[in-house]
């Protein structure tokens, strides 16, 4: 880490993590405050002075501005070690998402926005294709707010997107703030690496495991005992079973909600703006990808089920037919070890986290032309975070990243990243990225510069080793840091198209395509370090192990996604209430293969998905993939570090961000539409017909 002394000195510090409860309160009720006066203020302007200079760029702005000041203070609800805090974010994030809808449905800031385009059209100003699309959507997301609607289904449609905004807040804490267990003794977790044992905490006498995925996983993936995997995993779907019929009222307020704005239903409305378009779409894509899938998955699991006769035989228990839900993982492990030499453990040894993170920054060094530097750990350089402002910690790392410049050149300043990598108690407890602040051209013509946090809970550090990632885990890292340049280097003239705002079924291929760094030889090799033995690489037999992997077990995995997918859309095209418990058992085992015996367990109750800004649109994890395994094959496979082409990905998929059209992206990266060829290819092998995008 540089010293103060050294560390560049930046345009703008990064934000102040430091804040109280009374800080944040206040933070909101300013950005309230402020933003009524802005409405105000276009509202009072008469009809002939409503123009996109005095209406739409102002607005725009200012959503920049709002973001910048309250974001900070809403994220603390998932990182926070303090109590008071958290509630603090999460009760000011409600009282914004309320205003927001208030705000949203004023008709008279809806009128003052149709007479700006008005005056727009009729006096033929000349716009830029960005200002084009700026006035186009912030009329569109007030239509699809209802504004265009009678003045009581106006209020109708309010009072149910209110319902279901706190409903989803209360869903989301609850995932976020899950904190069961289950207890075990020493010879229920036979099998699960010692490692992983030493770090559960002792209580009664037994060992505990939370539902966190450093905890959980491993548990599910190694421990011989059925019972104990069948106890894990029923577990762990009842973690947050509080959240089923949070979920089902949800589902019902969706449902008016789409008929009061004259949609079929919730989907329709949903895909209106997608890529995907409508729900007959996406049906017929999962429909031929399932049916591409299923003789692969088919026989993938009579593999499995093999397995587990010789292994039940062996051990003198009772044999069965069925591929249980808790028989999944530890199997696919198992067959992994035994036809590819696939060692996990063995191959954790060579990923310790502090030599994979930032041989991954050099590798995106390399890739994207970037520069990242650590923040001085004082308030001088602003590099203290939220969690070491009570523990005195490093689990949070901030960087300033910097473009690499050219012809001996330093490069501009591009924004601040946030790393917060290890599982505690009440925070978030997946892996993701937050694109807190964003980029835009301000009024004086410089730039705000944007911010993002990536947050995960990798295995942290035990009494006999280093913290240490798994092949998956660097996999994860890749993918979710791929959000996080996105949000760096996009370069956008309003804040409202700045990096991953981009159609919900677009946003994961950039993301996606940058996985495929931790499936090539020499990128493994130069990530690699032997926790004990520092000079040892990962050996290249090792290597020829995992990429041979990649391929393996591509049927059940990806039927996987296509139940969540298929239940995603189910739910939300269904005409009436459903069992949404029911539904979600029946199908799993109809698309995934998978059983429970009978046995129904709510865990869509944990799906946040399909409730954090993913509704109707899971199915996008599969539709994007066509476009991120075309972006990788037709440009990277050849020569993944190939600088040049990093930068043209850079600056015609990452740089529009949301400003210009999807598909506009990716013709102008790819010099053609793209297909479907790469992705199946990845997956069945040659020839296959492609469904159609």
């Amino acid at each position: 880490m540089p010293s103060s002394a050294t560390y560049p000195i930046t345009p703008t510090r990064p934000p102040v993590w430091t804040l109280t409860p009374l800080q944040i309160s206040e933070t909101v009720a300013d950005t309230i405050r402020k933003s009524t006066a802005l409405y105000d203020q276009i509202v009072a302007l008469p009809v002939a002075e409503r123009t996109f200079e005095s209406v739409f760029r102002p607005l725009a702005l200012w959503e920049g501005e709002a973001s910048k000041a309250v974001e900070p203070s809403l994220f603390l609800q998932y990182v926070s070690t303090e109590q008071a805090v958290r509630d603090e974010s999460i009760a000011g994030d409600k009282k914004l998402q309320e205003y927001d809808l208030d705000s949203m449905t004023r008709l008279d800031v809806y009128q003052a926005l149709l007479d700006a385009k008005a005056h727009t059209e009729n006096n033929k100003v000349a716009l830029s294709k960005e200002e084009q699309r700026l006035m186009d959507r912030t009329i569109r997301s007030r239509t699809r707010n209802g504004l265009a609607l009678s003045p009581d289904k106006r209020e109708a449609l309010l009072e149910i997107n209110k319902k279901i905004m706190g409903l989803a807040v209360d869903f989301s804490t609850t995932c976020n703030t899950e904190s069961g267990f289950l207890l075990f003794t020493k010879e229920e977790l036979d099998g699960v690496p010692e490692d992983i044992i030493s770090g559960f905490p002792i209580q009664d006498g037994k060992h505990k495991m939370t539902f966190k995925t450093p905890d959980y996983v491993p548990v599910s993936k190694f421990a011989n005992l059925p019972a104990t995997r069948k106890a894990a995993v029923q577990g762990y779907e009842g973690k947050t079973i509080e959240n089923a019929p949070r979920l089902e009222e949800i589902v019902r307020l969706r449902r008016e909600a789409a008929a009061l704005l004259g949609f079929e239903n919730y989907a329709e409305f949903v895909l209106d703006v997608k890529m995907a378009k409508n729900s007959e779409r996406v049906f017929s894509f999962l429909d031929d990808l399932e049916t591409k899938l299923r003789p692969l998955g088919e026989a993938e699991k009579v593999e499995l089920l093999a397995l587990k006769k010789e292994i039940h035989t062996a051990k003198g228990w009772e044999t069965t037919s069925s591929l249980q839900l808790w028989d999944y993982r530890y199997l696919d492990r198992l067959w992994m070890e035994k036809n590819l030499s696939l060692d996990e453990s063995k191959i954790s040894e060579y990923f310790p986290v502090s030599t994979v993170v930032p041989a991954m920054l050099e590798i995106y060094r390399t890739l994207l032309n970037v520069r990242v530097i650590p923040v001085p750990r004082t308030e001088e350089a602003g590099g203290v975070t939220w969690h070491e402002v009570l523990m005195r910690l490093a689990d949070a790392e901030m960087y300033a990243v910097w473009d690499g410049g050219k012809d001996g050149q330093d490069g501009e300043f591009l924004g601040y990243l946030h790393l917060d990598l290890f599982p505690r108690e009440n925070k978030y407890g997946h892996a993701a990225v937050w694109g807190l602040i964003p980029g835009w051209e301000k009024a004086d013509g410089t730039r705000n510069y944007p911010t993002v946090c990536m947050v995960a809970n990798l295995a942290k550090s035990t009494p006999t080793r280093p913290a240490l990632m798994k092949h998956g885990d660097a996999v994860t890292f890749f993918h979710e840091m791929g959000h996080a340049w996105h949000g760096l280097l996009s370069r956008t003239q309003f804040s409202r198209f700045h990096g991953t705002s981009v159609a919900r079924d677009f946003v994961e291929a950039p993301s996606q395509m940058l996985e495929n760094w931790c499936w090539t030889p020499a990128q493994l090799k130069s990530m690699s370090s032997h926790y004990l033995r520092p000079d040892e690489k990962l050996p290249d037999e090792l290597i020829e192990s995992i990429v041979k992997s990649k391929c393996a077990g591509q049927g059940l995995f990806n039927l996987r996604q296509i139940f969540h997918a298929r239940y995603d859309m189910l739910v939300h095209t269904a005409k009436s209430d459903q069992d949404l418990t029911k539904l979600w058992c029946d199908l799993r085992e109809q698309v995934s293969l998978v059983t429970t015996n009978g046995e129904y367990i709510g865990g869509q109750s944990g799906f946040a998905h399909i409730v954090g800004g993913y509704e109707a649109g899971y199915y996008g994890y599969l539709y994007s993939q066509a476009f991120s395994a075309d972006m990788f094959a037709t440009v990277f496979e050849s020569d993944p570090m190939n600088p040049a082409s990093g930068k043209s990905y850079r600056d015609k998929i990452l740089g529009p961000g949301g400003s210009r059209d999807e598909m506009e992206s990716l013709v102008d990266f790819l010099g053609r539409e793209p297909t479907n060829d790469a992705f199946l290819l990845s997956l069945l092998g040659p020839p296959a017909a492609s469904p159609k995008l």
